[in-house]
């Protein structure tokens, strides 16, 4: 029997009758008659006795109909599978970050997405990047957001927003008394170093070398939430990406743009075997609009 010949089968079980049957599929009268037809010369067998337009099954069908029943109940679940696929609804969608895009553009997004699809599902967690790619070529995550293009082979890194990376300066220190672009030649306040190997800090070390400046710091942290905290508490100025720097405190820290500026983008990072669902580029949209909303706020 063919999924056709066995929809028209359960039809004319449930209803007894080719108009009903019909009315069930959405299809016409003399549809359902022919591929009735079509599934009994197939099998061999009648599978209805015709009494005044009435259709009985045979015993035949009424052993085929325990199994197909079973089958009607899959089938069913494969719709609203599949329905749920197109929606996005019900999925869970297991998303990782690099800490400092974990406390700033993750929670308003996700907040959107979640009331967009109050049915789906996500799981969050923040990892550096080195760890995001493992978890993404394990399929343990089914997307990822980073400041840094790993170059990775099987990854796919997409950008969706742009900025600079921005000094943090103490309104009490002099790069603090001034707003506008800060020339790296003109510090003068202890700088707050990131650690060695990060990728954009090694961006803002060869800003500095272009100018033939090698500031000396005292403070070296792993993370640009705590380069922050630390100019916050008066622990000398940094330079962190736009998206920790749009959440520093404005009664503490001027944000200023770094001269000559270093460029950086926010990525989506997918495995090339694991491209993202419709139900994950949902929330993908959101993140960009957040991503940019957040970047606008910098230095205004």
């Amino acid at each position: 029997m063919r999924l056709r010949h066995i929809e028209v089968f359960h039809a004319i079980m449930q209803a007894g009758t080719i108009t009903g049957a019909a009315q069930i599929l959405h299809i016409s009268q003399p549809a359902v008659t022919k591929v009735l037809q079509h599934c009994e010369l197939q099998l061999g067998i009648p599978l209805f006795n015709r009494v005044r337009g009435k259709l009985y099954p045979t015993p035949e069908a009424q052993r085929l109909r325990i199994e197909i029943d079973k089958l009607n109940k899959d089938l069913v679940s494969i719709r609203r599978l599949a329905s749920n696929l197109r929606t996005g609804e019900f999925e869970l969608l297991r998303l990782v970050s690099t800490p400092a895009l974990g406390v700033s553009v993750l929670p308003s997004a996700i907040v959107q997405w979640c009331n967009a699809y109050p049915h789906a599902r996500c799981t969050l967690a923040t990892h550096h990047t080195r760890e995001i790619i493992s978890a993404l070529l394990l399929n343990e995550a089914d997307l990822a957001l980073s400041l840094h293009d790993p170059c990775y082979p099987g990854i796919v890194a997409e950008p969706i927003a742009a900025g600079l990376m921005m000094a943090l300066c103490p309104l009490n220190s002099p790069e603090g008394a001034v707003g506008g672009a800060l020339k790296v030649a003109d510090i003068q306040t202890p700088l707050i170093a990131i650690a060695e190997g990060d990728p954009l800090g090694n961006l803002v070390m060869g800003a500095f070398e272009s100018e033939d400046i090698h500031p000396q710091s005292r403070i070296t942290v792993q993370t640009y939430q705590l380069a922050r905290s630390l100019v916050e508490a008066g622990a000398g100025m940094t330079v962190v990406d736009p998206f920790t720097a749009a959440a520093a405190d404005p009664t503490r820290v001027r944000v200023r743009a770094l001269e000559p500026s270093v460029p950086v983008q926010l990525y989506l990072l997918t495995a090339v075997s694991s491209p993202p669902a419709q139900s994950a580029r949902r929330l993908v949209k959101f993140l960009g609009e957040t991503a940019r909303a957040s970047l606008a706020t910098v230095g205004a």
